[in-house]
């Protein structure tokens, strides 16, 4: 009769171990308030003892203001998209990513959108962690109106509202997931073009803005199909 060798435990670097542990976090903030989160929980959900998670970080605050800014950059890089093609498939394309991201990490995203609740009771730097994502979005957004230098103080407006609507979109979306995620996505494509729209009805910078986009948006384009969509439903 033979026997098999015991299994041996690979030993993580440390780089790998912290990257563990940043997700471990992220899964647990995503579940639960951070001060009801303790680093003995996030030890045993990573299957290691909790002074091994003091070898990599030297306290709580400091591993979940880690994972905070492991969700920040993951999200910020969804938000890249080439400077090609018309506007309505661009955001279309990159609202897809972001509920790509917030699709497979859910727990994740809603602990990066509340990271102002420090479990130290320190919320400066979770509130910084997520300015800066809402910041990335806000300039990408701009970037890819060819303002992104001087923007008109309405289409500011504009965008920093889309960016807040996006947002309370998905954390509403992952509370049941009630409504199809395509539908999400061309809906907030559809909502960008809304607040415009309305911005649009005030002010002739954001007119001419709004027609340029227009303009450069296929038939078959997002825009358009709200075009067509609103002209139904006059119907």
């Amino acid at each position: 009769m033979t026997t098999s060798p015991p299994r041996v435990r690979r030993r993580m670097g440390v780089e790998e171990r912290k990257r563990q542990l940043t997700g471990v976090a992220l899964e647990l903030l995503g579940r639960h308030a951070p001060d009801d989160v303790s680093l003995d929980d996030i030890a045993t959900a990573a299957g290691i003892s909790r002074p091994l998670v003091y070898h990599y970080f030297p306290g709580k605050q400091s591993l979940y203001e880690a994972a905070l800014r492991r969700a920040a950059d993951d999200l910020v890089r969804r938000f890249e998209e080439p400077l090609t093609g018309p506007f309505g498939a661009r955001l279309l394309r990159a609202t897809g990513r972001f509920f790509d991201f917030v699709d497979e990490h859910g727990p994740g995203f809603a602990a990066l959108m509340r990271g102002g609740a420090s479990p130290a009771g320190d919320a400066a730097a979770g509130r910084g962690v997520v300015d800066g994502v809402r910041r990335a979005a806000y300039d990408e957004v701009l970037r890819h109106l060819g303002v992104a230098e001087e923007p008109p103080p309405r289409l500011r407006i504009v965008v920093r509202s889309w960016v807040s609507l996006a947002e309370t979109t998905a954390l509403t979306w992952l509370e049941d997931r009630a409504v199809p995620r395509a539908e999400l996505e061309l809906q907030l494509v559809h909502d960008f073009a809304a607040l415009a729209a309305v911005s649009a009805a005030h002010d002739g910078e954001m007119a001419a803005l709004l027609d340029r986009v227009l303009a450069a948006e296929p038939q078959d384009g997002p825009l358009a199909d709200l075009v067509a969509r609103l002209g139904g439903a006059r119907g």
